[in-house]
């Protein structure tokens, strides 16, 4: 089992940017993400089912005093660059209460003795992937840059199981194990 920590936007937001995708997934050969699955990874730990406990309470002592604040989902990021991308997402107008957030998870993984992912945090929320191939996303870039999504209260975070290959085409199943509240 993988588990990340992830905030999840409001539902208003996930059916914003739903609404936005829908018109358009038929033109492009992109495996779209679930609606469901919208979210900001903060920290992706690879195997730590057997510390899931130390670290949801790890998590949430350092997360006392975040204050809530505003985030949106707006512009375009495409992965690992816009002429070779394999994966499309939209950017986050994002501050620092994100930024320290996903630093802290991070640290409360690694002080429990888990391994993080340790690429550079870019809050993001993937929307497609190629499949594997990589694709030429200019164009793609310039229609996601034009979206601007509804603002949603940050005030928690999920910590998520992934469960590879069994949900819906084989695309991970994600189940919430513990929502902290700051």
């Amino acid at each position: 089992m993988r588990l990340f920590t992830a905030v999840v936007p409001s539902q208003e937001a996930i059916e914003h940017l739903d609404a936005f995708l829908d018109p358009r997934r038929d033109a492009a050969g992109f495996r779209w993400t679930r609606p469901e699955q919208f979210h900001i990874t903060l920290a992706f730990m690879a195997a730590a089912a057997h510390r899931l406990e130390e670290y949801v309470d790890r998590l949430a002592t350092s997360l006392e005093g975040l204050p809530a604040t505003e985030l949106r989902l707006a512009g375009a990021v495409a992965f690992p660059n816009v002429a070779e991308a394999r994966v499309l997402a939209t950017g986050v107008a994002a501050n620092d209460s994100l930024e320290t957030a996903a630093v802290r998870a991070r640290n409360a993984a690694v002080v429990s003795g888990i391994e993080v992912d340790g690429q550079r945090f870019r809050p993001h929320v993937t929307v497609a992937r190629t499949g594997g191939r990589f694709v030429e996303m200019t164009n793609w870039v310039r229609l996601l840059d034009t979206y601007e999504g509804p603002a949603w209260s940050f005030d928690s975070v999920a910590v998520i199981a992934s469960h590879l290959g069994e949900g819906p085409r084989r695309s991970p199943r994600y189940e919430t194990v513990a929502e902290i509240e700051f």
